[in-house]
């Protein structure tokens, strides 16, 4: 049976039974003090209640700070995904317990951020959430349902497809190479690497005999072997042998504003480094390489998500037809 006593702030419920573990929990009426423990009663006698206390004390802030210090730490990506934690924080969403939460108050969430950033930022923040609530039901026992599932996404902004036009190459590279990046400018376009994987090279992964580059840590954290063409082999042959082992010796930010100064200097529009990637696969594909081989090299784990990285211009496509 439950015990209900009255306090000077209202009413506490106590409610004790075999087999489970002692509640308590403080109301202003009586009325609601009753129907609390006659609904607590009522599951436990069906088998089906579900401690929601913890929930009741756990804001979702409580467990984005805990995701990030816990999780978070973990990842490749930590910076980004700390950064990311740290702006939704600033929310008050995240003032709300978790037993609060419903999907009404993520879809004012979502549109009051769309009014702040883009529809692929919002979808981000919203995938945030969902897994850090599902982290909490599954690993640390908060009896939770998972409302960010129950919304409407907004729609992605529309996927690049920038290319080089013709001419551009030229130009960036001599642009570049007033900062000394046009080798690996060059090198990206042969190989389709991301940034972070050439700022990880290292000499001894490559082997120049067999035209074969090992890159141990990728993007999706799966190994990968990648040939290299007869010029990315001309460009490693051509640099300096660095004593930390280092085949280009810059850092992700470097490339990032040598590559930005490169395209100012050549009056480059609406061109990024990660733009180079897109540029490379297509080539590949216009090589005759087929889908699994563009794969293989770029590191794509689905052909969809090669798709996306892959513009193939119509003019270009004119002579494989009869």
């Amino acid at each position: 049976m439950a015990t209900i006593t009255p306090r000077k702030t209202g009413w506490q419920v106590q409610v004790r039974r075999h087999g489970f573990k002692p509640l308590s929990k403080h109301f202003k009426t009586s009325a609601d003090a009753k129907a609390w423990a006659r609904t607590v009663e009522a599951e436990m006698d069906r088998g089906v209640f579900v401690d929601r206390s913890h929930a009741e004390q756990t804001t979702l802030a409580g467990i984005l700070e805990r995701y990030r210090n816990t999780v978070t730490t973990l990842k490749r990506g930590q910076k980004q995904e700390s950064s990311r934690i740290n702006v939704v924080l600033a929310h008050p969403i995240t003032c709300q317990t978790l037993a609060s939460l419903r999907a009404a108050d993520f879809a004012a969430y979502r549109d009051d951020r769309l009014r702040q950033v883009s529809g692929s930022t919002v979808n981000k923040e919203l995938n945030l959430f969902a897994h850090v609530i599902d982290t909490a039901r599954r690993e640390w026992s908060i009896h939770i349902e998972n409302p960010v599932r129950l919304i409407k996404r907004p729609k992605s902004n529309k996927p690049r497809d920038r290319r080089l036009d013709p001419g551009e190459e030229a130009k960036l590279l001599t642009a570049a190479r007033l900062s000394g990046s046009a080798k690996i400018i060059e090198f990206a376009i042969e190989t389709a690497m991301r940034r972070g994987e050439l700022v990880g090279m290292c000499w001894s992964h490559v082997d120049l005999a067999k035209r074969v580059l090992y890159i141990p840590m990728t993007k999706t954290e799966t190994p990968r072997y990648i040939p290299l063409s007869s010029k990315a082999v001309e460009i490693l042959r051509g640099l300096t042998r660095r004593i930390d082992g280092r085949v280009f010796g810059v850092r992700p930010q470097g490339i990032t504003q040598a590559f930005e100064r490169a395209c100012l200097r050549a009056k480059i529009a609406n061109l990024t480094f990660h733009d180079l990637r897109h540029e490379a696969a297509s080539r590949l594909f216009e090589r005759g390489l087929n889908p699994m081989q563009v794969a293989a090299i770029t590191g794509h784990k689905t052909l969809q998500m090669l798709k996306r990285y892959t513009h193939l211009r119509a003019v270009d496509l004119v002579a494989l037809l009869a």
